[in-house]
């Protein structure tokens, strides 16, 4: 079957017609059993296994434990009857710590954990795509790596104290070397279900985590003169922080500073020895990322000093996803394959989520997009407890990760059609 009949939606009988519905099935089993037994951070030994095993399946050499640090990513190469680019296709393993109020044969069966992101969808898609190319490597021109990384939502920290990703993991393990374009896609609740989105140039935000701790002397309630409060540290470092953002970022430039946890304390009448902070900030420029940080061991070493105290500041820096114009183009184009021209969005205004498929950008040429979600029925946000989607997306985003290929081969005169 040529390749490009894969998907022909004039055969509605045909063999292309019968094997898209067999993959429609695989690709539904396959995002719930990922759905079902959710794994956070680096800690997605069970779903790389399943993902591994898949790749292995469908004819591809696999690479397992890919990663600097923590080794635990996946990746599949497919390689094509004829020289021609790398090309490589991203999907994110790990889900989060939420507890799912989704009622669902297929609910997460891990307590406070959940694909709430649609991570499980991305890894379906991706395997959908790679078993449709490994059925057609006779008319491949050039090489596909399927990448499977975990730790998209979050970092951990190595011996020199900074937060390492699953993009940094792999990358700093070689996954770029010799790539010449990169594509990845997200499932998106605020564009409609059966279109997508694709931005020219910036797309989503330099998300920084940090995490600030501070360092006092425990004490009685009845002799706080004795006692250094770290508890105290961190109130006013959550204050000062905000007055940061407000004075001395320009207002005119994209910027958010949020707190997602405060720590302090073990019993209501004892002064905290220790505390810490997290969160994040979201901007654009890398400049003012760096401020940012800069105010923030500043700011945090100034307050435990004036009150006796001494603090540590850890930083996972983000990089703001921009896309490359060209690959931008391909991504497209790829688009209005799967969808038509209607249905193929050029978003203007970028979002202040991040994304660490930020990280491929910034040393490979490629592209990100946006795969619409939204429905009456699937209307929660990304990272709800009762976030889900409609099942159908599942096949177009196999095709669209299909069609990045195609369009990227094509560019280069290695493919008809």
């Amino acid at each position: 079957m040529p390749l490009n009949a894969l998907f022909a939606e004039a055969d509605k009988t045909g063999e292309a017609a019968d094997f898209a519905r067999e993959l429609e099935a695989e690709l539904i089993r396959l995002r719930r059993d990922f759905h079902r037994h959710p794994e956070t951070m680096f800690g997605v030994d069970r779903t790389a296994a399943s993902v591994a095993a898949q790749l292995a399946d469908y004819g591809l050499e696999v690479e397992r434990g890919v990663g600097r640090y923590f080794g635990k990513g996946v990746v599949g190469t497919l390689r094509g009857a004829r020289p021609g680019k790398t090309i490589l296709l991203r999907a994110d393993m790990d889900a989060l710590p939420i507890r799912e109020q989704n009622d669902v044969p297929y609910r997460s069966a891990t307590d406070g954990v959940m694909h709430a992101c649609g991570h499980d969808a991305h890894m379906a898609m991706l395997l959908g795509a790679a078993r449709v190319l490994s059925r057609c490597r006779e008319e491949l021109a050039g090489t596909v790596k399927f990448a499977f990384q975990p730790a998209e939502e979050g970092a951990l920290p190595i011996a020199d104290g900074s937060l390492v990703s699953g993009g940094r993991d792999m990358i700093e393990a070689g996954l770029l070397d010799g790539v010449d374009l990169c594509f990845a896609l997200h499932v998106w609740p605020e564009l409609p279900l059966g279109t997508v989105g694709v931005h020219r140039a910036y797309a989503m935000a330099a998300s920084t985590h940090f995490r600030v701790a501070f360092q006092g002397i425990a004490g009685h309630h009845s002799t706080p003169h004795l006692a250094v409060d770290a508890l105290l540290m961190a109130a006013q470092f959550v204050t000062e922080m905000k007055v940061v953002m407000a004075s001395e970022i320009d207002p005119l430039e994209p910027a958010v500073l949020s707190f997602g946890t405060l720590r302090a304390g073990t019993v209501l009448n004892a002064i905290a020895e220790s505390s810490e902070v997290t969160g994040s900030y979201r901007v654009f420029e890398e400049e003012t990322v760096l401020r940012i940080r800069d105010a923030i061991e500043r700011r945090a070493s100034a307050i435990a000093g004036s009150f006796g105290g001494g603090s540590e500041a850890r930083f996972r820096l983000g990089t703001a996803l921009k896309n490359d114009a060209r690959a931008a183009s391909l991504a497209i184009a790829a688009g209005r394959a799967v969808f038509g021209a209607e249905r193929t969005l050029t978003l203007e205004k970028p979002s202040l989520a991040g994304e660490d498929f930020a990280l491929y950008l910034k040393k490979t040429p490629g592209a990100f997009a946006f795969l619409g979600s939204g429905t009456p029925a699937c209307r929660h946000p990304l990272h709800h407890p009762n976030f889900g989607i409609d099942e159908r997306m599942l096949l177009d985003g196999a095709k669209l990760h299909v069609r990045f290929v195609l369009e990227a081969m094509r560019e280069g005169g290695v493919l008809e059609g």
